[in-house]
């Protein structure tokens, strides 16, 4: 028997539907588990092109598993987190390779996926597999503390598990790949962080939040950290109409991706005509530059860290000499093969 705070959140579901990028296409886990990952952290309306340009490229596990990796990084290019696009593609060749290209049909072997945790594993088992695994997001977070009660803070492991067992509890009785679609939904367009719909609301009447004046105080949060502030200095090499770009490597952001070579400092005042120009010595041997012009300061907001970022533009005045593997020099007609963080790409788009 289906639960009351089911059929109504499915009744309200059937009448505001809110389709997935994967509803038009094949429902296959392979494509649901992409669409889920892009989706994580991003709006279905900014994600769903992404996600449609990423297949379209790789349609299956196959495709992706063969595929080098900067070509997914460059496909990726304007989402962020990049680690989930190398995490996809160490999955697509793990399933490639170690399971004979078959997809994971249980909750456990999803789990073992690199990049794949208990969010998206419940997704990719319930949507694909119809398996009674809810999703705990942030949207049902707020849902379930707002309707029960809930006052402990939802960024501690034991109200997750609370959390967790009572979204499984309200799912008995009905399909798991719809129940959890519309308490995600449900979550984003009516339970809002902020201004949520609380007249229109089908679970108002045992709304624990709404009927003791809650609202604005549930769910409870821990307090944030700090967020840390790094300034980049990227130097923008030019010669003879190429720009020299740098993969970066490491475990720091951005690895993998290719951006102007690096100065890290304390604060977003431009280095010296001195510094820069001992900087750009030891990459390239030279001492002769014409120094052209420094950008103002622009930020890119990341999970953890903002990037405070300035550009100097910076002209040699003679050939380089060799240069290490990890650099290489671009022409304007081939600088897209090349997969850059967001605030490179707008950057040189104008160089």
């Amino acid at each position: 028997m289906p639960s009351v705070f089911a059929k109504h959140i499915l009744h309200w579901q059937a009448n505001n539907p809110r389709p997935l990028p994967w509803d038009n296409g094949p429902r296959d886990p392979y494509h649901i588990w992409i669409s889920e990952i892009i989706m994580q952290q991003t709006r279905i309306e900014q994600g769903a092109p992404y996600y449609l340009k990423f297949v379209n490229r790789f349609p299956s596990v196959k495709s992706l598993a063969d595929a080098p990796l900067d070509e997914v990084l460059r496909y990726w290019q304007g989402l962020g987190y990049y680690t989930r696009a190398r995490n996809v593609h160490k999955a697509a060749v793990y399933i490639n390779q170690q399971l004979d290209g078959v997809f994971p049909d249980a909750y456990e072997g999803l789990l073992a996926l690199p990049g794949i945790g208990p969010y998206s594993a419940a997704a990719i088992s319930s949507f694909a597999f119809g398996l009674p695994y809810p999703v705990v997001d942030g949207n049902v977070k707020r849902v379930i503390s707002r309707y029960e009660g809930i006052a402990s803070s939802i960024d501690e492991p034991t109200t997750h598990s609370a959390i967790r067992e009572t979204a499984s509890k309200y799912m008995k009785g009905v399909s798991p790949g719809a129940f959890n679609q519309a308490i995600m939904n449900f979550g984003a367009l009516v339970c809002k962080p902020v201004n949520p719909g609380c007249t229109t609301c089908p679970l108002s009447r045992k709304c624990y939040a709404l009927q003791n004046g809650m609202v604005t105080t549930l769910p409870v949060r821990s307090k944030k950290k700090s967020v840390v502030f790094r300034y980049f200095h990227f130097i923008v090499i030019t010669w003879r109409g190429k720009v020299l770009l740098q993969r970066r490597d490491g475990k720091d952001i951005w690895q993998g991706l290719y951006t102007p070579p690096m100065m890290e400092r304390t604060a977003a005042r431009a280095p010296s005509i001195r510094q820069l120009e001992s900087f750009v010595k030891s990459i390239t041997g030279l001492d002769g530059i014409a120094h052209i012009q420094s950008s103002p300061a622009q930020q890119q907001l990341l999970s953890h860290q903002t990037i405070v970022g300035r550009f100097h533009f910076i002209r040699l005045l003679s050939s380089p000499t060799a240069l290490d593997d990890s650099y290489v020099w671009v022409s304007k007609k081939s600088i897209d093969d090349y997969a850059r963080p967001k605030m490179i790409v707008h950057t040189l788009m104008h160089i």
